[in-house]
């Protein structure tokens, strides 16, 4: 061992000393020593060394994969002077993998995140023998940490490799993985595992590959699948064993690879499945007992929150949730789902099993309500979670044969579950809960599919009669789901039943219960509520409220937005008794409001609830009388306030004024308006300054014209509201704080149009700059409504508006109109909200009708144009970025009209049904015409206008208008156009008065968008 080596030695211990000063004094040796030449191959020498200790040798592992990230490749981001030299580079790589039969699992692990890291720069050009020397280490038996330590390194190269490397690594690769799968005599599990999941990370690799190149990979792939198919079926026939993590993490594995063949290469599939269906099943049936004993019964172990050495979950629910994502995929195939429909019942007989409460659940539940409604509200990653979703997935797919089977398991586990009751087992209620559970989580399609009703009525009416005789002390969690299940099918039921059990929910909430029920009770009454006749409500709703306040004062986070949530329904329900208790309620939700401001969920519901009491008959007034004394000094003294208080009042604001009456909108704005203004003006909070701009583009919309008036000076106040919008069309502005300049603007526009006309040269100049210096999409979106607006007020001189635009300058292009054409079209896709489409589709009609000369001169982005290099990976994408086709002008216009006439087509039609791309390659989709040759068929056998009138209607469907989108819409007459007709006219108007030049730009559209304008031109 020469001095150097000894001195990295001597200052890695010191590293490791307990005393501070020594321990700093050597990490800044270490960190000095890094720049000079032999570091990196030194630290490699101490890790290799197998006569050190342990720690000393890891923690040189550790600091070698960190010297490897920062030194190696000058071109990644983080790199650090100076380069690795390539003499060095060699002997470290030697030195790795001669490390990688290390006995110790963690030196080993180490080793091969350094050796993965290297190959992602080196690998295959500069490192050609890499992949070799690791299939010789997993084919030799007779060193099984070598195998080890191979397998770990190729799971890594092969989770980040491309589709350059993928073909060839597969077929060198898989038989060996192939041989170690398949022999557990020699290797153990973990090894198995680990052969699986290369199996899984260059299956993925190739599924990712076969869209581009389905036949090389489809070949690639054909003489693999069929050895791994009858092999996971080798390791799915044997029952699921109890406390065998193991085991389960290997079958996991194997339901994985088999979701990625089935995804990527169904057709080949296909002709071998017959021999995992079988196998499948005992592992699913089996799994249910060990998931009874160890989960729901809690008498074995579980494995629950225990990861492996590298960090996957090991624990049964995990591997359970694999079982159902793979079924999921199962199901949703066309290919696959004859291979069930058979056992469909059985299939669900068991995953109702499945969904029972565990005891783990059970105990902290119990404890804590709060975590009871977080896990309520979670649906993405629980075994619940998942078998409710293969549960809707059996009836989407299945059609009445699923509905069938759910209904029939149902009564089976009801039955089940009652014979438990009268045999005094003391579990009967989980299986009765679970049921009510899967019934509850399918309750939509059920209440479509009406030819269930009665079945359902009928079951839940027997359930209600059984059960809420039971103790709700002893069963909190069997009352809990009472509740929510009899809500969720309330529409079947007749009215006295609802109205019993709304009482009952009413009364419990005011209980002294366990809090589960509690829980139920409010999640009911959300429901309920809306739809509750007013008897009830007037007789009951004061101890309502009592009890909710009370829930209120005592809940903590996950629990009060429930709470809220019931506040809320139960206000709207109130009608006339709201206005009696505006005076309790209101004092205790601004206090809630102002101490969670900074808590958007909670401060968004607190405002939802005071919005409810706002707008209850008798409430405003005395509510706007209490809130302005309280938000008066905020606003004023805005750097004095606690984070978050003053974008949360100017949201309190913008609300109270929101389809207010004038006077109430006056009294606003005289505690409110010079506020607002300096906070725009002046602050840098970019959450107050969009909060400012929301709250006086409501202030504009309320106040209209009168409003200039209110502070006596009329030029005053339109100065400050110019002054405002020159400081959110500044261009050195952040963007984020200019986010909702585009509603304050059109606000100012639509309601004080006369006093804006004198500046709507300026105002373009303005937004023109602002949008060039904008980095977020959707501010330039919401600045392009402005421009559309503006086409529609030029009308009928929508020429007059385009030379406007001619005449102002854009940096980097021939004038404003050719700039914001250009982002115009390109960002037109990404326009969100019935209202702003409408405004912006049909001004771009507008602009194509005039014929003007610009259109024809100006060239806009076309169509994304396809690499030739195959597949996009992170780093071709850094060198070749996206290219893209050039079109003129009216060209893309008429394109994006047909697209807005194809989406809407496509609602009509239904046509929401997933596609498999694969399956009309391989002809079995049917016809490859697009689905509008029939729909232009069928459109010939009846009358025109009523088709339009259909496609109408499913974009007005699709209105959801948000509180910026109502401020909007509800003032602008343009909300009443009737997109699908304005368009059809504007089309048939521009064909007819240029024939010549729609053909030829027609003739330069795609097939669909030809067939869209064909159907409503009856071309």
């Amino acid at each position: 061992m020469d001095q150097d080596q000894q001195w990295l030695i001597n200052c890695l211990n010191a590293s490791l000393d307990p005393n501070h000063q020594i321990r700093t004094f050597a990490e800044t040796s270490l960190q000095q020593a890094s720049i000079q030449p032999g570091y990196g191959v030194a630290l490699a020498s101490v890790a290799a060394n197998r006569e050190l200790p342990f720690g000393l040798r890891q923690l040189a592992a550790v600091l070698l994969k960190q010297y490897i990230r920062k030194h190696w490749n000058e071109d990644e981001e983080g790199f650090e002077h100076p380069v690795v030299p390539s003499n060095e580079k060699a002997s470290i790589r030697q030195l790795l993998l001669a490390s990688l039969d290390d006995p110790y699992k963690k030196i080993c692990t180490a080793v091969s995140v350094a050796v993965s890291t290297i190959a992602q720069y080196d690998w295959p050009d500069d490192w050609p023998d890499l992949v070799p020397f690791l299939l010789s280490l997993i084919n030799d038996q007779s060193k099984l940490n070598a195998v080890h330590g191979a397998l770990r390194c190729l799971a890594l190269l092969t989770s980040d490799m491309d589709d350059r490397m993928a073909p060839k690594i597969v077929p060198v690769l898989f038989p060996s993985l192939h041989m170690i799968v398949s022999s557990p005599q020699i290797y153990d599990n973990f090894l198995r595992f680990k052969a699986v999941s290369i199996v899984y990370n260059c299956t993925s690799m190739v599924g990712v590959m076969s869209g581009v190149y389905k036949t090389e990979t489809s070949a690639l792939m054909l003489p693999m699948l069929q050895p791994w198919m009858e092999q996971f079926s080798l390791i799915l026939k044997n029952p699921v064993p109890s406390e065998d993590p193991d085991n389960w993490s290997i079958r996991m594995e194997v339901l994985k690879c088999l979701n990625q063949f089935i995804q990527s290469f169904p057709a080949i599939v296909e002709n071998y499945f017959e021999v995992i269906v079988g196998p499948l099943w005992q592992t699913f049936v089996s799994s249910l007992e060990v998931y009874e004993r160890s989960s729901i019964q809690g008498i074995e172990d579980s494995h629950d929150g225990r990861y492996d050495s590298d960090g996957a979950e090991k624990s049964l629910e995990s591997f359970v949730i694999q079982l159902f994502e793979f079924l999921l995929t199962v199901i949703g195939s066309p290919r696959f789902i004859k291979v069930v429909m058979n056992n469909v019942k059985e299939l669900v007989y068991y995953t109702i099993g499945f969904l029972q409460i565990t005891e783990q659940q059970v105990h902290t539940w119990s404890l804590d309500a709060n975590q009871f409604v977080a896990d309520e509200d979670d649906n993405t990653y629980s075994c619940r979670a998942s078998g409710a979703l293969l549960l809707e997935e059996i009836i989407t797919s299945c059609g009445m044969e699923g509905i069938d089977a759910v209904i029939d398991s149902v009564r089976r586990r009801i039955r089940e579950s009652q014979q438990a009751k009268e045999t005094g087992s003391p579990a009967w209620w989980r299986l009765r809960e679970a049921t009510l559970f899967a019934l509850a989580s399918v309750s939509e399609q059920l209440l479509q599919a009406e030819v269930s009703g009665p079945s359902v009525r009928d079951m839940l009416e027997q359930i209600l009669t059984d059960d809420m005789a039971t103790g709700v002390h002893e069963y909190p969690f069997l009352y809990a789901r009472l509740f929510t299940a009899v809500a969720k099918f309330s529409s079947l039921m007749n009215n006295q039943v609802t109205d019993h059990f709304l009482y009952t929910a009413m009364k419990t909430v005011g209980m002294d219960v366990p809090p589960p029920a509690k829980v139920g009770a409010c999640r009911a009454l959300s429901q309920l509520l809306p739809d509750a006749t007013s008897g009830i409500i007037q007789l009951h709703g004061l101890d309502l409220f009592s009890a909710l306040i009370d829930l209120l004062k005592n809940a903590s986070d996950e629990t009060m937005h429930l709470v809220l949530e019931t506040l809320q329904a139960a206000i709207k329900a109130g009608h006339e008794i709201s206005a009696s208790i505006e005076p309790v309620i209101s004092p205790i939700l601004l206090n809630m409001w102002a101490s969670h401001v900074s808590d958007p969920f909670i401060s968004i519901d607190a405002l939802e609830v005071l919005e409810a009491i706002k707008n209850a008959p008798g409430c405003i007034h005395p509510l706007v009388s209490r809130v302005l004394p309280f938000i008066g000094p905020i606003l004023s003294n805005p750097q004095q306030q606690p984070d978050g208080l003053v974008a949360g009042s100017l949201d309190l604001v913008a609300m109270l004024v929101k389809n207010a009456p004038i006077d109430v909108v006056k009294a606003v704005h005289q505690v409110s308006f010079d506020p607002v203004v300096r906070i725009v003006l002046q602050s840098n909070d970019h959450s107050e300054m969009q909060n400012a701009t929301q709250c006086l583009a409501a202030l504009v919309s309320g106040g209209k014209q009168d409003m200039l008036a209110w502070c006596g000076d009329p030029g005053f106040t339109m100065r400050s509201l110019l002054d405002v919008a020159s400081r959110l069309l500044d261009p050195d502005l952040e963007s984020s704080a200019s986010l909702f300049v585009g509603s304050y603007i059109l606000q100012l526009i639509l309601h004080l149009p006369s006093q804006m006309a004198q500046h709507i040269r300026d105002l373009v100049t303005a937004l023109v700059r602002r949008m060039q210096s904008s980095q977020i999409s959707g501010l330039k979106s919401s600045l392009l409504l402005i421009f559309a607006r503006l086409v529609h007020m030029s009308v009928p001189h929508v020429e007059q508006f385009i030379d406007l635009l001619v005449s102002i300058p854009a940096e980097d292009h021939r004038n404003a109109f050719a700039y914001v054409m250009f982002e115009w079209t390109r960002l037109q896709g990404e326009v969100q909200g019935a209202y702003q489409i409408k405004v912006t589709t049909t001004a771009l009609a507008l602009l194509l009708l005039t014929r003007h000369v610009e259109l024809g001169i100006v060239n806009v982005q076309g169509h994304l144009m396809k690499s030739a290099s195959g597949i996009t990976t992170r780093s071709r994408a850094k060198i070749i970025p996206d290219q893209w086709t050039v079109m003129p002008l009216p060209a893309k216009i008429l394109g994006i009209l047909a697209d807005s006439l194809l989406e809407i087509q496509e609602q009509v039609e239904g046509n929401d049904e997933d596609s498999d791309w694969e399956e009309v390659q391989n002809g079995d989709g049917g016809e490859d015409d697009d689905f509008l040759y029939s729909a232009d068929a069928a459109s010939h056998s009846r009358p025109t206008y009523e088709y339009l009138d259909a496609m109408a209607k499913a974009f007005n469907e699709d209105d959801e208008d948000d509180y910026e989108d109502e401020l909007l819409s509800s003032v602008d007459p343009l909300n009443e156009i009737k997109l699908v007709n304005y368009l059809t006219e504007s089309l048939a108007k521009f064909s007819e008065s240029d024939g010549p030049f729609f053909e030829h730009l027609f003739q330069s559209l795609t097939k669909p968008q030809q067939n869209a304008i064909k159907l409503v031109l009856r071309r």
